[in-house]
């Protein structure tokens, strides 16, 4: 049983380190003299105890008194001509007598958790972690000067370059797509020179030639040219009315170009008879056309509208993002299997055509504008764009319904195709496009914070955690179509082992990856054009995990591109065939290696706090625009390079 009353008080002990902690004298003596419950005859109340406690009090006046006396001493002494080392002396036998006795006995340093004693050695890791993805960042803007010397040295003013015949060529309709394409991803790189020469031509140029160009595909020239502008726009310092960037033109010769395109491309939403826009625009007439077979392809029509909004945004003029948002309200209203949808519309019925359903081509970036859009309206004053999550979640129940499989032997994790809907059978081709959907649904399910904080926070459902850990098996599974290969470099499309698919002799070449059973690659799919859409994932999946494999999986896709890829007299080729070494070669760099691919491979391996992705939303080109409640200084290019 615990006495009353204890000689010290509980508070005072402190368990996880109590047993090392010596105790004074007086904090021991005191409290006993003056809380101990002793009886009548107790010293305290006889008049000895008083006496004995009168005379340690005068006793301790009396030896500070003594104490403080001390320094006249020493004044006398130097009177008397005492030398500096006399006065040490006395000065330190004085005192030392008197420290003797208050002296504490000495604490011992408190003992560290095995956390705590590697933090040390953490923190030079980490320095030396920090140096090794510097090193690493700094090769990837040299790819990037690389490849823009030789589209500038061979092609500068056209859309492409074609690096081993040292020429160009206008494939995109003739407006510079690698011009405008790469100019934003050189102001993110700090990348001076080129931020000039690309700022300086559309300057001069592009406006002559949207002008007088003839045709172009309302999809690609909005997610590039029209994209890059506005992005660029944004990052040189545009909506602040001045060049944060000092290189260049003013910011406003983007967005002057910007609107002079999008008044054009406006044409194909406002020709056709339905919300559905007709897929191509004659720019010097200009006038809006179907496509040969009279359809769209249902992600072409629905990849507008990020860029058609911010426009609206920035000129203040709400005619571009009305059209492009009537496209996605129409689509909302319109029959869907479990929220998938079929690649091609018409623009005159504005119905859905045919019923092949499938995440690559022509349906990839449908799904993706859904929760991009979302993302980049949801937080303006007059937002009503729930529907669009509502869109998101629906397909993404159906895709892990209807389309997600596992290969054999290994167990890879792949989204296949419907080519006769949901009735028809099931195909196991997944196109490298289909590797954009990791990072969808990542940014889908964090809305751009990191996962860590997320849980913390208490906001992820359980279908949040669902769906990132399908888009961690799809990022794993897209790396393994590029390590499978002989050449580390993934096919345009993959097939892959199932209980009811196979094919023999035709695997990636290389023997020595545990996958190499399950991919398997036709002839005619072994080309690579240099696409970004797994690095895209494996960028949004480090900043939402903050898993460094994602980090090393993109050096390594990085390294081939340099082995296989790099043109020594300038720039970067697509290949024929990833399966063989040396691999054939192509002799086309597309826009998008400059664009894209550089831009988050630059990205991954650098500082997180650059574009976060709760800030800004990249559109399907890699242009970052604010969402709607950024659009301030604090997130201009002044702030991350």
């Amino acid at each position: 049983m615990t006495s009353k009353s204890l000689p010290y008080s509980m508070k005072d002990l402190h368990y996880d380190n109590a047993k090392f902690r010596h105790r004074s004298f007086t904090r021991v003596i005191l409290p006993s003299l003056l809380y101990s419950n002793l009886k009548k005859r107790d010293c305290m109340i006889c008049s000895t105890g008083k006496f004995l406690i009168l005379l340690m009090i005068f006793g301790l006046a009396y030896l500070l008194v003594t104490h403080s006396s001390a320094p006249h001493s020493i004044s006398d002494g130097k009177a008397k001509g005492m030398n500096s080392n006399d006065i040490e002396k006395v000065n330190t036998n004085s005192n030392s007598k008197l420290s003797r006795f208050w002296r504490k006995p000495p604490r011992l340093p408190p003992r560290l958790s095995p956390d705590e004693k590697g933090s040390n050695s953490n923190k030079t890791q980490m320095q030396g972690t920090d140096s090794k993805w510097i090193e690493r960042q700094q090769k990837v803007k040299d790819a990037f000067i690389h490849g823009w010397s030789g589209y500038k040295r061979y092609s500068m003013g056209y859309d492409e370059l074609m690096p081993l015949s040292q020429r160009g060529v206008d494939g995109l309709g003739g407006l510079g797509a690698t011009v405008v394409d790469a100019l934003d991803t050189a102001m993110i790189m700090g990348v001076d020179e080129v931020v000039s020469d690309a700022g300086f031509w559309i300057e001069s140029e592009l406006s002559n030639r949207i002008s007088k160009k003839g045709q172009v595909n309302l999809f690609e020239t909005t997610i590039r040219v029209l994209g890059g502008l506005l992005s660029a726009y944004h990052l040189s310092g545009g909506e602040q009315g001045s060049n944060l960037m000092h290189k260049g033109p003013k910011p406003l010769v983007y967005l002057e170009a910007a609107r002079n395109l999008a008044d054009r491309l406006l044409l194909a939403f406002t020709s056709s008879p339905t919300s559905i826009p007709f897929s191509d625009v004659v720019l010097h007439t200009p006038s809006a056309h179907r496509s040969p077979d009279g359809m769209s392809s249902t992600s072409e029509v629905s990849t507008l509208q990020l860029e058609f909004n911010y426009l609206s945004m920035v000129s203040g003029d709400p005619k571009y993002s009305i059209e492009a948002m009537k496209v996605l309200e129409h689509m909302r209203n319109l029959p869907k299997v479990e929220g998938l949808v079929p690649i091609y519309i018409s623009p005159d019925s504005g119905q859905f055509r045919g019923e092949n359903i499938r995440l690559g081509s022509r349906g990839d970036s449908y799904y993706e504008y859904l929760i991009k859009v979302w993302l980049q309206q949801r937080t303006g004053q007059d937002s009503n764009h729930t529907y669009l999550y509502d869109m998101y979640e629906e397909a993404m129940k159906g895709v892990k319904h209807l389309l997600v499989q596992k290969s054999i032997p290994n167990g890879l994790v792949f989204v296949g195709e419907l080519p006769y809907g949901s009735s028809g059978g099931f195909s196991p081709k997944m196109d490298h496009l289909v590797c954009f959907l990791p990072g969808t649904l990542a940014l889908g399910a964090t809305k751009g914070i990191t996962k860590e904080k997320a849980m913390k926070d208490n906001l992820l459902k359980f279908e949040d955690l669902e769906n990132l850990k399908l888009a961690e098996d799809l990022a794993h599974t897209c790396f393994q179509m590029y390590s499978v290969t002989s050449t580390g470099l993934a096919p345009e499309i993959a097939y892959f082992h199932t209980e009811d698919y196979g094919e023999g002799g035709l695997d990636a070449g290389n023997k020595n990856s545990k996958f190499v059973d399950d991919i398997i690659i036709k002839l005619a799919d072994r080309h690579n054009l240099l696409r970004p859409e797994t690095v895209e994932s494996l960028f949004v999946l480090y900043r939402i995990t903050e898993d460094t494999k994602y980090r090393e999986w993109g050096w390594q896709i990085f390294e081939a591109f340099e082995k296989h890829t790099k043109v020594d007299s300038g720039g970067y080729t697509s290949l024929d065939d990833v399966t063989m070494v040396p691999p054939r070669r192509r002799d086309k760099m597309e826009t998008f290696f400059l664009g894209e691919t550089l831009k988050y491979l630059y990205l991954l391996f650098g500082d997180s706090s650059v574009l976060p992705l709760d800030k800004f939303v990249f559109n399907s080109e890699a242009h970052p625009f604010p969402v709607k409640s950024t659009r301030s200084s604090e997130f201009s290019i002044q702030s991350f390079i």
